[in-house]
């Protein structure tokens, strides 16, 4: 009788969900020693198909992305992975994150510097200026003075076998306000008996969730931190899919890649990460992730990274 009265009350409703203007989305980054890399996408309805088919024209091209630095000015190269050879695009892979099965699906054009000419550089300001069509889109970012980590490990929670978490140690510099994120990657290749043998297990850096913090809790103390392993949306691979999934393991070499980042970017990557972090749920907090672009969406971010490299041992 419960279930009976329970069902007889359900009512169907129906949300009409108003559509929102498409906007041009920035994915923009600079780094010491580097040349600008920045992709243009559109925004996209969450409720439209996300299969590669609906992908179709999601990456711009044919804009003008200059970047200044307050003394000199340059504009960037466009170049496409349609114009590619094949030889070229796990490099492409690496560069932007994406699985070299993904960019031979989708065509992305993207914008840098082909001859170096224009590196990042520690302690100055970049500003991004974007002209696609008759929208202009703005945005600054600095790349703060280094904070190098003071040491880095591997370790096995006590109970364990072979998998584990990268640890490390920094020191943080008495002026509160320093933001940092991590990133790390595995450059050991997969062992024979793999579905993946002889590819190497990260083709780029992934950020983890909770990869961006800040010193509010810490400032100018030394303090230690670990962090789980990080995987690819969507990944198919045997290790994201079964127990080691989150851990790396005896006989990985990670590549670590820790950052000193702008306040703007700390608010824009701890707020993205936050949202990822709830999966959908309905009981969470909605929030608008606030980005540093004038115009448009998405992050100009800079980057102060220093590299490391853990070789993981019992």
């Amino acid at each position: 009788m419960l279930a009976v009265t329970l069902l007889a009350c359900e009512k169907e409703i129906t949300v009409d969900l108003p559509e929102a203007a498409e906007q041009i989305v920035v994915d923009g980054t600079i780094e010491q020693g580097r040349a600008p890399f920045v992709l243009l996408s559109t925004s996209r309805n969450p409720f439209e198909s996300n299969s590669l088919s609906g992908l179709e024209g999601f990456f711009l091209s044919g804009a003008e992305v200059r970047v200044s630095d307050g003394s000199s000015q340059v504009t960037l190269d466009e170049i496409c992975t349609g114009d590619l050879p094949p030889s070229l695009l796990s490099a492409v892979a690496e560069a932007t994150g994406f699985s070299t099965e993904f960019i031979e699906s989708v065509d992305i054009c993207a914008y840098t510097v082909l001859d170096n000419s224009f590196l990042g550089e520690i302690g100055k300001t970049y500003r991004l200026e974007v002209d696609y069509e008759d929208k202009l889109l703005t945005s600054e970012t600095k790349i703060n003075e280094l904070v190098v980590l003071d040491s880095l490990w591997f370790s096995v929670p006590q109970g364990g076998d072979s998998l584990g978490f990268a640890y490390a140690q920094l020191t943080d510099p008495d002026t509160l306000g320093n933001a940092y994120r991590w990133a790390a990657k595995r450059i050991n290749r997969y062992p024979s008996w793999s579905a993946h043998a002889g590819e190497v297990k990260d083709a780029s850096y992934i950020y983890p969730l909770g990869s961006a913090y800040d010193d509010e809790f810490f400032n100018g103390l030394s303090f230690e931190f670990a962090y789980f392993r990080g995987s690819f949306i969507n990944s198919t691979k045997e290790d994201d899919l079964n127990e080691e999934r989150g851990f790396y393991k005896v006989g990985d070499t990670i590549a670590v890649r820790g950052s000193v980042i702008d306040r703007g970017v700390f608010k824009f990557v701890s707020a993205m990460e936050d949202q990822m972090g709830t999966q959908g749920s309905p009981f969470a907090t909605p929030a608008n992730i606030q980005g540093n672009i004038s115009g448009g969406l998405g992050l100009w971010a800079g980057y102060g990274a220093v590299y490391d490299t853990i070789i993981c041992s019992p």
